[in-house]
C-alpha cells in the first residue's frame, strides 16, 4: 500500500514538473519574440535602420521636416515611442530632419497648375495637396492660394499645398410657370413677358366670329386682347422658350 501511495506521489510530482516545463516554454515562445523599441530619436537614418533591423523592427521613414534642433540626416521624431513593447516585424515609423528651413518659398498666385509644379520640383521642394475651387476672377488652372505664402519663415515641411481655380458650374436657367393671358390687354402682357425676360414671339391676330342668329349670345372679345397662348397657362418654361400670342382683331 506504500508503495502504491509513493507511485502516485511520484507520478503527480512528474505531471506538476511537465506542465511547470509547459508554462515556462510558453512563456518564452511568446516573449521571446517580443522586443522593445529602442530610442531612434537623434540617430542618424542608416543606423537607426541597422539598429532595428538587428532588433528584428522594419524601418520605414515616413516623412521629412525642418528642425532647427536636429541636424539635417537625423531622426526627429518615431512611432511608436521609444520602450514599446511590439512583436519582433512590426514597423517602426521615423521622421528624418532636414535641419534648418534653407529654400525660399516661390511666389505661385496666378501662375498655370502645370508650370508651378516645376517651379516648386525645380527649387528643391515638393508638390503637397492640389485642390480645386470654382473661382470667377481667375482663369481655370492657375494657382489663386498657396501655403506656405510666398517667402515664408520658419516652415515645417517642404511641401507648398496649392489651391487652383476650377471652370464655375453651369449655370441652371431659370423657368417659369407659364401665366394665363387670355382677356388682357396684348400691351400689358407682353409687357410682363418682356420684363421677365423671356422671349415673345411675333404676335398673330385672329378675327372673332360673329354669333349666328338664334345661337346663345357671348360676349365678343375687345380687339387688342389675347384670346389665345401657346404655350397654355401652367406649362414650364424658360427665357428660351418661343412664347405665341393670339391678339382679336
Amino acid at each position: 500500500m506504500i508503495g502504491f501511495f509513493r507511485f502516485v506521489l511520484v507520478l503527480l510530482l512528474l505531471v506538476a514538473v511537465a506542465m511547470t516545463s509547459a508554462i515556462v516554454t510558453m512563456h518564452f515562445a511568446i516573449h521571446g519574440t517580443e522586443v522593445s523599441i529602442p530610442q531612434f530619436k537623434g540617430m542618424t537614418v542608416p543606423d537607426a535602420g541597422r539598429r532595428g533591423a538587428g532588433m528584428g523592427l522594419r524601418i520605414t521613414v515616413e516623412n521629412r521636416l525642418y528642425s532647427a534642433e536636429v541636424p539635417a540626416g537625423r531622426v526627429a521624431n518615431q512611432a511608436p515611442a521609444a520602450g514599446t513593447i511590439v512583436r519582433r516585424g512590426w514597423r517602426v515609423w521615423l521622421t528624418e530632419s532636414l535641419g534648418p528651413q534653407k529654400l525660399a518659398i516661390p511666389d505661385l498666385l496666378g501662375v498655370d497648375q502645370r508650370l508651378a509644379t516645376i517651379e516648386i520640383r525645380r527649387v528643391g521642394l515638393q508638390t503637397g495637396t492640389v485642390a480645386e475651387m470654382p473661382w470667377p476672377d481667375a482663369q481655370p488652372g492657375t494657382v489663386i492660394a498657396q501655403s506656405p505664402e510666398a517667402n515664408a519663415s520658419g516652415v515645417a515641411r517642404p511641401a507648398v499645398n496649392l489651391l487652383v481655380a476650377s471652370a464655375p458650374p453651369p449655370q441652371a436657367a431659370a423657368s417659369f410657370v407659364m401665366p394665363d393671358l387670355r382677356g388682357q390687354i396684348f400691351s400689358a402682357a407682353a409687357l410682363t413677358l418682356v420684363r421677365a425676360g423671356l422671349h415673345l414671339a411675333p404676335v398673330a391676330e385672329q378675327s372673332v366670329p360673329v354669333s349666328s342668329p338664334g345661337s346663345p349670345a357671348q360676349p365678343a372679345p375687345a380687339p387688342g386682347t389675347v384670346i389665345a397662348q401657346a404655350p397654355p397657362p401652367g406649362s414650364r418654361i424658360d427665357p428660351a422658350t418661343p412664347l405665341q400670342l393670339t391678339v382679336a382683331k
